[in-house]
């Protein structure tokens, strides 16, 4: 079963093998991040993790046994115990859960270690797979008109504080 891992340095060659294998898959339903994003990796990969020593953002890397990144699942602008849920995941492993359950692995992890009661996420209109697994997970739709780069997109919030976070949660009655 593949690991969430906390975002650490030693990450970085992983990450970007992850980025550059996928880029095609992502572009199809999310932004594109760009040429420049490759060329300056490991510069931006240093700034988030100087971002999330401050604990203004906590980003996480679902991990194979064999040390591949399979996944991404961020969380970003975290203050008075809300932040925004971003997450994206390799297109080999998509269709076996691993994102919903990764998502519920988030919510423990929001409660237990980074104090946040409130998620937000968004996704482009066209990303029916994000906005599956955002609802599966109890996310629900805000209503907000939502714009990621350009694209039409759909708003959602998840309160976390009280609930039943699914199946693994060590909160089930």
């Amino acid at each position: 079963m593949p690991e969430l891992q906390r975002l650490r340095a030693d990450h970085a060659p992983a990450l970007l093998t992850f980025e550059r294998e996928n880029r095609a898959f992502f572009a199809a339903s999310i932004p594109d991040r760009g040429d420049a994003y490759f060329t300056d990796f490991t510069a931006r990969h240093e700034a988030l993790l100087t971002e999330q020593a401050a604990g203004t953002c906590h980003f996480h890397l679902l991990v194979a046994e064999d040390g591949e990144v399979l996944g991404r699942f961020n969380l970003v602008d975290a203050a008075n115990g809300t932040a925004d849920l971003g997450f994206r995941l390799a297109e080999k492993a998509t269709g076996r859960g691993l994102a919903t359950s990764a998502v519920r692995r988030i919510f423990h992890l929001c409660e237990a270690t980074y104090a946040l009661t409130t998620l937000r996420a968004a996704a482009t209109v066209t990303n029916t797979a994000s906005r599956a697994v955002l609802t599966r997970t109890g996310f629900v739709a805000t209503g907000e008109e939502v714009v990621l780069n350009g694209k039409r997109g759909v708003g959602y919030v998840r309160e976390l504080r009280g609930r039943n976070l699914g199946p693994e949660s060590p909160h089930r009655a």
